[in-house]
């Protein structure tokens, strides 16, 4: 082989390293993405379930005031 060929050779290998190492770093950050997707989708779903527990509050202190006749009236 002449020296040419070896070189592009080199290069070559070195090319080739190198995309492999872009493979590897971009499979990392596709998993760590998933990752925040699901996090994300966890909070999400605890914020439902809070605002649903906060609806259900507000209704019954809305009861007890109205038995207490804490309530004020509604103005309209």
């Amino acid at each position: 082989m002449t020296e040419v060929e070896n070189l592009i050779l080199e290069h070559l290998r070195q090319l080739r390293g190198s995309i492999d190492t872009m493979r590897e770093d971009l499979r990392e950050l596709k998993t760590r993405m998933g990752n925040l997707e699901n996090q994300n989708a966890v909070l999400t779903n605890q914020y439902a379930i809070m605002s649903i527990r906060l609806d259900r509050l507000d209704a019954r202190v809305e009861r007890i005031e109205r038995r207490l006749d804490l309530a004020e009236a509604p103005t309209s």
